[in-house]
Order: structure tokens, then C-alpha cells, then sequence
């Protein structure tokens, strides 16, 4: 068979990352790390000696499906509040170390064109690792992390184009240029993401079915994606827009029965991208250190140390300086309310991990430049970079838990509130529709006193949370008619709920989760369907 290879070592990948992942269960340490240290020795095994991973896979497939499935699932109130913090760090944080970077890779004897490529390339965080390693964290920490490594990405691939435009010889480097291609790059990608999200709703309302819906769902990222390359924007986040305007819409244009099949579809499908991707990452580590001829292998791990040393210094530096800047300048009494102390702070400083975007863009470097020859210091790039992804995970993303119990942030209890509030109007609405809703469907009476007894006992509840619930479905009702009463009340919860969101009063976090209980008991109630 003449493809068994390629089945040998998908299988052999795909059986790391679910051993890897339990691993790391066990011994209770971030996956991600577990799978990066384990895919180093997995590319000596003689099947996967010759594995390796092109940066196009990574940009055009890993990287929007990952993407995309973390901009749906963040909050945008919380993005909205921390919009300020959010820009500073996934923009200018990103600009800035990748200029620090950039002096130190000078230093060490690279042209400035080649050394602007090495802090591009290292410069931004990673949205998987930050995701899957800070679990567990304050909403607004977590939230605005993801955020930044959300749109980061986009910063730093527009500065390693202009790079290695300037490095190659492609282009000439002026600052006006590179203002207006970061401008037009950060336009056509939120213009891109707008239209992809529009499409999509209006597709999702031809197609009413939840395969092909859901079909839809997995063509977007890509789309999205690809027109925003095409007309010269910014793809990472034509993604990251369309994700975000889409968590908005969808929870009212979708049905139950399509997200629940979306968010099985999606979590299986990124769990095992993000695995593959650091598994795949930590594979790269032979051929990065065979394909090493312009240094020694001394040299170059004096230099990735100082350039690991030169990112997380960095960012400890701006974590530690500009929020008294802006303490200097914005002295509104609300922006002192947000005010974080030095102690939690440390969290978000320690949290710049690297990962699968910075090897891939640093694979992504040409080899030529204009003229033939070879590129100079590609290779050292390669290394270097790897291990800026080996420090900052090994390293930052182990200790991370020490720090977070250092830092004694406050519990978030805001967000079980916003939840028991969540299921508290969801209940009064269906309570308050029940008459019209009963009357109109022409159930039983006597299912109908059932169901009103149900949310009477679910407020109840709610409000003293040790007391026992009334049984959903008990057999003395007309189950029939019991069951359409309840079913046809969910919209009414549903839409309370939504209409909570917009108000602000709870995010979109605790909606996905209270609509996800609504969303099971939806198609409970309905019963199965004929997928066919």
C-alpha cells in the first residue's frame, strides 16, 4: 500500500496526543508541555524521521480553525472593558518586543532586516497555550489574555512580512509604508470578517439544516481567512471578527439541535489540532538542529537563551511600567476601580507563552533572497526560536501555577451570580408565558399545572439553593402535552437569557453555559430526528 506511510504516522500522532494528553492528566501539568517535550523523541522513530511541518499548514489550517473556535467562546463585554489593555498588549507589546528582540538579534551579528524577522517571529503569544495552560484563572485575566493572543498574531505576521520583505530585497523599508500596510492590513481583515459573518448567517438560514449548517460553520474560519489575504488584509483577524460577531448573532439564529452538534464538533476538532499542532512543534526540534550550519551548537543556545531572556523580560518590564503611565494619565474614578496590584499583575506578565505560530513563521522565512543567495541566518532563526517556545512553555507555563497562588487573586464570585441570575429570569419568563403559551397549544390542564409547579419549585430553588426540586415528568400528567408546553416555553427562557447578554448584565461565557442546559433540554423534549 503505497500511502501506509502516511496512515502510520497519522495514527502514531493521533495515539501520542491522546496518551500524551492523559499523561499529563496524571501528573497534572499542562498538556501542552507534555506534548511538546514528548514530540521531541517520537521524530526518531524511523516512520516519522522525515516528518515535517510546513508552515502553510499551520497559518492556513491550524491556525484559523483554532482561532476561530476561541473567538467564539470569548466575552465580548470583558473585551470591551479591558479594549485599552487588549490594543496596548497586541499591539504595541508586540511592536515592542519585537524591537528589543530585534536590538539583541543585532548584537549577536544579525543585518537589522534579519534581526526585525527573529522579533516578529517571537513576538506574539500563543491563543492555544494561553487557552489551555491559564484554565482557571479570573474571567478578566483569562479573557484579556485570550484576547491579546487573539489579535496578536496579526501584528506580529504583518511585521514579519514587512521583514522579510526589507531582509529579501523584495521591497524597500519606509516608515510610511509600513503605517500604511499595518492600517490597511488591521481594515481589510475586520472588513473581511464582517462580510464572512454576514454570509454566514444568511447561509445558516437557506441551509436550515444542522449538518449543513454546521458545514458552514466549518467553511467560515477558512473563508474568512482567505478573502482578507486576497484583498491584502489581515487574516488572523478576518478570523478572530467573524468569530466574535458570529457568538453575538448566533445564539439567536441558530437552533439548539445545530449548536449542539457544533460544540461537540468543535471540541473534538481542537483538541486534537492543539494537540497535534505542539506534538508536530516539538517533532521539529531533530531537523532544527540538523539543518544548523551557520553556528556552533554552542552559540546557539547562548543566543536563544538571550533572546528567551530578551521576550520575558520584556513583558515583564511593560507589565511593570505602563499601567502607572496610564494611572498618571487616566484618573477617572472608574478606571481606578479596574486598577490591579503588583502582586496579580505577575500573573499576566508570566503568562507570555510561545508556540506552533512562531515556528511556523519561522519555517515560513525564504531560504533565497533576491539575487540567489542564501538567506542569512535562517537557520539560527529556526533554533533560536524553538527555543523561545521551550523556555517560555517549560519554564513559564510549569511555574505558572506557583504564581497564580502567589498572586491570591480575588475569587470571581461575579460570575455565579450572573448565572443564578441567568436561571432566574430564564424561569420567570417561562413562568409569565405560561397562560398564552398553554392556551395557545390547547394542553391538558392538568399538564399545565404540572409545569407551572415545576418553575414555582425552580425559583424556589434558586433562592434557596438546599431545598429539593420538583420531578421534571411525572407520570400522572399528560406527558404529551407536559412535554409540548415545556418545549414551546424555551424559546421565552432562551430569549431572556439573550436579552440579559445585550443588557450587559451577564457575559457571554455564562450565556453559553446556561443556554447550553436550555439547548439539551430542547432536544430532549423534541426526541430523536432522522438525520437522513
Amino acid at each position: 500500500m503505497q500511502n501506509a506511510h502516511v496512515l502510520q504516522v497519522l495514527v502514531t500522532v493521533l495515539v501520542a496526543v491522546l496518551g500524551l494528553t492523559r499523561l499529563a492528566r496524571v501528573l497534572r501539568l499542562p498538556a501542552p508541555v507534555v506534548l511538546l517535550v514528548g514530540g521531541v523523541p517520537l521524530a526518531f522513530l524511523p516512520w516519522t524521521a522525515d516528518v515535517t511541518l510546513p508552515p502553510e499548514v499551520v497559518l492556513l489550517l491550524f491556525l484559523p480553525a483554532l482561532l476561530y473556535w476561541e473567538s467564539l467562546t470569548t466575552s465580548l463585554r470583558e473585551i470591551r472593558s479591558n479594549l485599552r489593555v487588549v490594543f496596548l498588549t497586541s499591539v504595541v507589546l508586540v511592536l515592542v518586543t519585537a524591537g528589543t528582540v530585534a536590538v539583541v538579534g543585532h548584537a549577536l551579528g544579525l543585518s537589522w532586516p534579519v534581526a526585525w524577522v527573529l522579533g516578529a517571529v517571537v513576538a506574539p503569544t500563543d491563543a492555544t497555550a494561553v487557552s489551555a495552560v491559564a484554565r482557571g484563572m479570573p474571567r478578566r485575566q483569562l479573557t484579556t489574555l485570550r484576547a491579546e493572543s487573539l489579535v496578536n498574531d496579526g501584528t506580529a505576521l504583518v511585521v514579519f512580512a514587512i521583514a522579510v520583505s526589507a531582509a529579501t530585497g523584495a521591497e524597500q523599508f519606509t516608515w510610511v509604508g509600513a503605517s500604511t500596510r499595518f492600517v490597511l492590513s488591521y481594515l481589510g481583515g475586520a472588513l473581511a470578517g464582517l462580510v464572512v459573518a454576514w454570509l454566514a448567517v444568511h447561509a445558516r438560514r437557506i441551509v436550515r439544516e444542522p449538518v449543513l449548517e454546521n458545514t458552514v460553520s466549518v467553511l467560515t474560519p477558512f473563508a474568512a481567512f482567505l478573502l482578507a489575504e486576497e484583498i491584502g488584509g489581515s487574516g488572523v483577524l478576518a478570523v478572530v471578527v467573524t468569530g466574535i460577531a458570529l457568538s453575538q448573532v448566533g445564539p439567536r439564529s441558530v437552533s439548539a439541535r445545530t449548536r449542539l452538534q457544533a460544540r461537540a464538533f468543535w471540541q473534538v476538532t481542537t483538541f486534537l489540532l492543539n494537540g497535534a499542532l505542539f506534538l508536530l512543534v516539538g517533532m521539529q526540534l531533530r531537523p532544527a538542529l540538523a539543518g544548523l550550519q551557520s553556528h556552533t551548537f554552542g552559540d546557539a543556545v547562548r543566543d536563544a537563551l538571550l533572546v528567551a531572556l530578551t521576550v520575558v523580560g520584556t513583558r515583564l518590564v511593560w507589565s511593570y511600567t505602563t499601567p502607572y503611565l496610564i494611572r498618571a494619565v487616566d484618573r477617572r474614578p472608574q478606571q481606578r476601580l479596574r486598577r490591579v496590584g503588583a502582586r496579580q499583575r505577575l500573573v499576566t506578565a508570566w503568562s507570555g507563552f510561545r508556540g506552533g505560530v512562531s515556528l511556523a513563521a519561522a519555517l515560513a522565512v525564504p531560504t533565497v533572497v533576491v539575487g540567489g543567495s542564501p538567506f542569512p541566518g535562517r537557520d539560527l532563526i529556526i533554533v533560536v526560536t524553538f527555543g523561545v517556545i521551550l523556555v517560555t512553555m517549560l519554564f513559564q507555563a510549569t511555574t505558572l501555577p506557583a504564581v497564580l497562588r502567589f498572586a491570591r487573586l480575588p475569587e470571581d464570585t461575579a460570575q455565579a451570580g450572573e448565572e443564578a441570575l441567568a436561571h432566574r429570569v430564564a424561569a420567570e419568563a417561562g413562568l409569565a408565558a405560561l397562560p398564552a403559551t398553554a392556551s395557545r397549544l390547547g394542553v391538558a390542564p392538568e399538564a399545565a399545572a404540572h409545569v407551572r409547579a415545576d418553575y414555582e419549585e425552580r425559583l424556589h430553588a434558586l433562592a434557596d439553593p438546599g431545598s429539593p426540586e420538583a420531578p421534571e415528568e411525572p407520570e400522572r400528567v399528560a406527558q404529551a402535552d407536559y412535554k409540548r408546553l415545556r418545549h414551546a416555553l424555551l424559546a421565552e427562557k432562551r430569549s431572556a437569557v439573550v436579552t440579559l447578554r445585550d443588557e450587559g448584565r451577564i457575559d457571554d461565557i455564562v450565556l453559553r453555559r446556561v443556554q447550553a442546559g436550555l439547548d439539551a433540554e430542547e432536544v430532549r423534549l423534541a426526541g430523536p430526528v432522522d438525520d437522513d
